[in-house]
């Protein structure tokens, strides 16, 4: 294993698809000048904001969509992994439903591993209410993949909640949480739990974040940031466009499980 340097873009997608991949596109490019090795985009880049109609007309097939070849494209062009935050995927032969799924691509552009959210978003206070449950159908699995830094852990979003799905993984070196943290929600436990997650399993955190207002309306909370195994930030951007970069070091992992081994103290 070894030092990686990698990269969160963070968003403010708007319902139209090809709209975003050209943002992506300029987001994937400034973390790539930067040296990054692996690109994190956010929850829901591909499209946001969209009617339920909308939305069910941008999902797509898996292994076949204008989302899932742009990622395959970039990261073959640019010899680096990507990591798709969700793109929706039709569910088997149901029209009406689709799985959000995180796609990991590898510097050749081939598929290394889908990963479907697994805790579905629902929340309402006044005016400001979701249900993903109203199209997205949950997945069952955890997935992780092998990168030179070590293993990387998937989740999305409102996953982060949820310690026990991260104690699952193991010895990872690396979680990432692609993420549409609402503003609401966002400022009052999105670093708390980042930072959590960190510290718990002795590992970096990398989370990418729509950070913005939206056509709709809608405001994400952003504050894509990198949070190192002793749960410091090593960088952030709270709002806007932009990227957030850093570097994941096995040797920090080591470090920090040296001085306090918790995870050896586990008992269940």
């Amino acid at each position: 294993m070894r030092q990686m340097n990698v990269a969160a873009v963070q968003m403010i997608s708007v319902p139209e698809v090809d709209a975003n991949l050209v943002a992506a596109r300029r987001g994937i490019e400034a973390a790539v000048a930067q040296g990054a090795e692996m690109v994190l985009l956010p929850e829901y880049f591909g499209t946001l904001g969209a009617s339920l109609s909308e939305r069910r007309a941008a999902c797509e097939n898996d292994g076949d969509g204008v989302q899932q070849h742009f990622l395959s494209d970039a990261a073959r062009t640019h010899r680096i992994y990507v990591i798709g935050g969700c793109v929706p995927i039709r569910a088997g032969d149901k029209e009406e439903r689709a799985r959000s799924a995180c796609l990991v691509y590898s510097p050749s552009g081939e598929r290394l591993a889908r990963y479907d959210k697994i805790h579905l978003f629902k929340f309402a206070q006044g005016e400001e209410v979701y249900d993903e449950a109203q199209m997205i159908e949950a997945g069952d699995a955890t997935v992780a993949f092998d990168a030179p830094c070590g293993q990387v852990a998937l989740s999305i979003c409102y996953d982060l909640r949820f310690p026990e799905l991260y104690r699952r993984f193991g010895d990872v070196a690396l979680m990432v949480v692609p993420a549409a943290f609402t503003a609401t929600t966002g400022k009052a436990h999105w670093e708390i739990l980042l930072r959590a997650r960190a510290i718990e399993n002795q590992c970096y955190v990398l989370a990418a974040g729509q950070g913005g207002r939206h056509p709709n309306g809608r405001e994400t909370y952003g504050h894509s940031m990198l949070i190192d195994p002793w749960g410091q930030i090593v960088s952030c951007l709270p709002q806007g466009e932009g990227v957030v970069t850093g570097v994941v070091d096995p040797a920090r992992i080591d470090e920090v499980r040296r001085w306090l081994p918790a995870l050896q103290h586990r008992k269940w």
